[in-house]
């Protein structure tokens, strides 16, 4: 019989996490490449460029990929013959490696979790406790999957229970597009069909869990190869997804997902439950065994797998924030690459929920927002020298029910974010002749390196949502709302859809 020593699985879920936050999946990274070589779009291209640049200095400098550093979401499979060496439960063993993983000095994480979800939705302050999914199976080992999935993804979960006659291919494609851009594509569609609504659910997340091989799959088809219907549906999925034009950040391109996991299990006659979980560009896991020997090692991967790829600043407009004008905003195009020099502003969910509360009784702000620009950014704590850790996009839509108060009353005249506007936010930006500018989600490392200073002006009780200031040289972001109202998050993907051609388009307005 294997004995687990509490501390040697506290320590391999804490190195997991630590693992995680900096090094992508080596079979990722290669599949990113190689839809790096075959994107045509231009502004895809440059998204997919910064995620694999970013990727690649977290790599080498230890630091996290996404500022978004994850709800910690753990799988155990425990043998039967196994017996545990503790004090404490699994679940405890789990949180403090999390603790660990999470307050690690070297390498700090972000602290996202709330207790209280529906009330005062107060941080945990470690990022515990983690979700833990148990599996009790023969032998005598701990095999544990570590992921660290990030909200924007997680937001847009979907689950529907189809009547057995209906087509899940119809459902997913149907569904896709709704899921905007938050999710940050390019990344894996994970899949669960059968069982029951939960049971999808936990299909669904556990399929993202396997390495990317949808590669295999297509040169096995192409050898003429008997596949299974799962396999059958995967190769359709990934086909017609990638038709839809969505691409990189929804830019427009060739590459939405890079594979499409799919588990089934058996249902109910009268049932056919579907859930799909999508993974972002962070994708984030580790998969490893404990044998009673000690903790895991978790070996580095290979900086060859990463393209040896450089961002060239030299492209972009260069703006100046302490002089910007309502003039200079409304002067710029759909697309445009601009180079932001200057103080900027930070603000998400929770600064702008209280900024409403305090116009709404006629209390001053405390931060004076006029002719400046908003950033939706929670950011990660800095390390040794650094101004500030990675500060990658929140995304964007979170804000859409503010943007109509924070720009007739505060005096901002712009915004920066992930992701497309919903309508609501498209019409205030039209009305209010102001912009939306668009940092690529999955590039926080990179994105941190242009921000030189950083100190909190307001709500610092609020933690990461805190109001900071950042002086930031030559920070590179996108043009994606313009003054008119014109949004290259519906142009960008009804143009590349229809270029690829493989399906009708699809009608958007804007």
């Amino acid at each position: 019989m294997t004995s687990i020593r509490q501390e040697d699985f506290i320590q391999s879920i804490a190195d997991g996490f630590q693992y995680i936050s900096y090094y992508h999946p080596a079979d990722y990274i290669r599949a990113l490449a190689e839809a790096y070589a075959r994107e045509q779009s231009p502004a895809a291209k440059d998204a997919i460029a910064q995620i694999l640049i970013n990727s690649r200095m977290c790599a080498e400098g230890h630091r996290p990929i996404c500022q978004d550093t994850g709800i910690a979401v753990v799988f155990l499979k425990v043998g039967m013959d196994v017996r545990w060496d503790a004090r404490l439960s699994v679940q405890e063993m789990v949180n403090e490696g999390v603790r660990r993983a999470y307050m690690n000095p070297d390498n700090k994480l972000r602290a996202s979790v709330l207790a209280d979800p529906a009330g005062a939705r107060r941080n945990t302050r470690d990022n515990t406790p983690a979700v833990v999914h148990y599996e009790i199976v023969p032998g005598d080992k701990v095999e544990v999957i570590c992921a660290a999935k990030g909200g924007g993804s997680e937001n847009k979960s979907k689950f529907a229970a189809l009547n057995p006659s209906d087509s899940v291919v119809d459902w997913v494609m149907k569904t896709v597009p709704t899921m905007g851009a938050g999710w940050c594509p390019p990344g894996i569609l994970g899949i669960g069909i059968g069982g029951t609504p939960e049971k999808a659910m936990l299909l669904a997340k556990e399929s993202l869990m396997a390495p990317v091989d949808i590669h295999q799959l297509q040169a096995r088809a192409a050898a003429g190869e008997q596949l299974t219907r799962v396999e059958e549906l995967r190769l359709e999925l990934m086909e017609k997804v990638n038709a839809l034009g969505i691409g990189a950040q929804g830019l427009g391109g060739l590459t939405t997902v890079l594979d499409v996991k799919i588990l089934d299990y058996p249902t109910h006659a009268a049932s056919l439950p579907v859930a799909m979980i999508p993974n972002c560009a962070a994708t984030r896991h580790a998969h490893f065994y404990l044998d009673g020997s000690g903790p895991a090692r978790l070996d580095p991967p290979d900086l060859k797998d990463w393209p040896q790829l450089t961002y060239d600043s030299s492209k972009g407009k260069r703006v100046n924030l302490d002089t910007l004008s309502r003039e200079e905003v409304a002067s710029w195009q759909p697309g445009d690459v601009l180079l932001l020099s200057g103080k900027l502003l930070t603000g998400r969910d929770a600064a702008h929920k209280r900024i409403q509360d305090m116009l709404a009784k006629g209390e001053k702000l405390p931060v004076d927002f006029t002719n400046r620009i908003i950033y939706y950014v929670g950011p990660v704590d800095p390390v040794r020298d650094e101004a500030v850790g990675p500060a990658g996009p929140t995304t964007a839509t979170r804000m859409d029910k503010f943007t109509e108060m924070m720009l007739a009353q505060t005096g901002l005249i712009a915004m920066i974010g992930k992701a497309e506007r919903g309508p609501l936010a498209i019409e205030a930006i039209r009305k209010h002749r102001s912009a939306y500018l668009m940092a690529v989600g999955g590039a926080a490392y990179l994105v941190s390196k242009a921000i030189k200073t950083a100190r909190v002006v307001g709500f610092e009780d609020l933690g990461m949502e805190a109001i900071y200031e950042f002086d930031v040289k030559d920070m590179p972001v996108t043009v994606a709302v313009d003054a008119q109202g014109i949004s290259v998050h519906n142009t960008g993907p009804a143009e590349w859809q229809m270029k690829i051609g493989k399906i009708p388009v699809i009608q958007v307005n804007g």
